[in-house]
């Protein structure tokens, strides 16, 4: 039995993926009929680096019907997978406009894996012709991963559930992530200080609370929103509190 615990929640527009992800990786089959996510809980084993690891997948519903009720799903988390269809350039701009403030709101200073679902469609003949009627096309791998520096995420990857191709790598890097989470925010408690954050678009001096500057510690990293901008980087002040 695994002795160490961690929670993972997976966020992103409805029908991007997310289910079918999870079920994939806890499962081992791939579900053919879309059923609409309320909240549903999976549990995987995981062992990454030598470590048994029990991960929590936490599943939620993309739909706005759902916003009020999303939020109760994230505490006490470890890692968020913010997830987006790459059929589907629209929900990769919702990444932007909706997900990553929200988990940013909630759920600062965790690392944070973006991921494209339903890579097998990006040369999806059927795929392209319906997305060329929108005058649209499959989200590339450097659109993704240019994404990701803005909002500031530790990693981006792809998969697809169906062929189950970078399914587990998705988790492995996940688990990796949500151990490096619980080291970060253990140890003494901090009163709070400044740190020098960068990001795709500039760097930022942030004043910062004490939770985020514990997260950050010496050298340790975390993720803000700040000016408007994803910021990942690295503390650069002494926390005046311990100093």
């Amino acid at each position: 039995m695994a002795e160490i615990r961690r929670k993972l929640v997976i966020v992103g527009d409805g029908a991007c993926g997310k289910t079918c992800l999870l079920i994939v990786f806890s499962k081992g089959t791939f579900p053919e009929v879309y059923v609409p996510t309320v909240f549903e809980n999976y549990v995987a084993d995981v062992e990454v680096d030598g470590k048994h690891v029990e991960l929590a997948l936490w599943d939620t519903a993309g739909q706005e019907d759902y916003d009020r009720l999303r939020p109760l799903s994230y505490p006490d988390s470890h890692v968020i997978l913010i997830c987006f269809a790459v059929d589907s350039p629209d929900s990769l701009d919702n990444v932007q406009e909706k997900w990553i403030s929200e988990v940013l709101h909630f759920c600062q200073g965790l690392p944070i894996i973006l991921v494209g679902c339903k890579k097998d469609l990006r040369y999806d003949a059927k795929t392209i012709e319906e997305l060329r009627k929108t005058s649209q096309k499959p989200v590339s791998p450097e659109e993704g991963e240019e994404v990701r520096k803005k909002i500031g995420a530790y990693k981006y990857l792809e998969c697809s559930a169906k062929t189950n191709e970078g399914v587990r790598e998705v988790f492995e890097h996940a688990t990796r992530a949500a151990l490096l989470s619980r080291s970060r925010s253990s140890g003494k408690k901090h009163k709070g200080g400044k740190g020098l954050l960068t990001g795709a678009a500039g760097s930022c001096w942030v004043t910062m609370d004490s939770e985020l500057f514990g997260n950050l510690g010496n050298g340790g990293t975390a993720t803000v929103f700040c000016c408007g901008i994803g910021l990942s980087g690295r503390s650069t002040a002494t926390n005046p509190a311990t100093s």
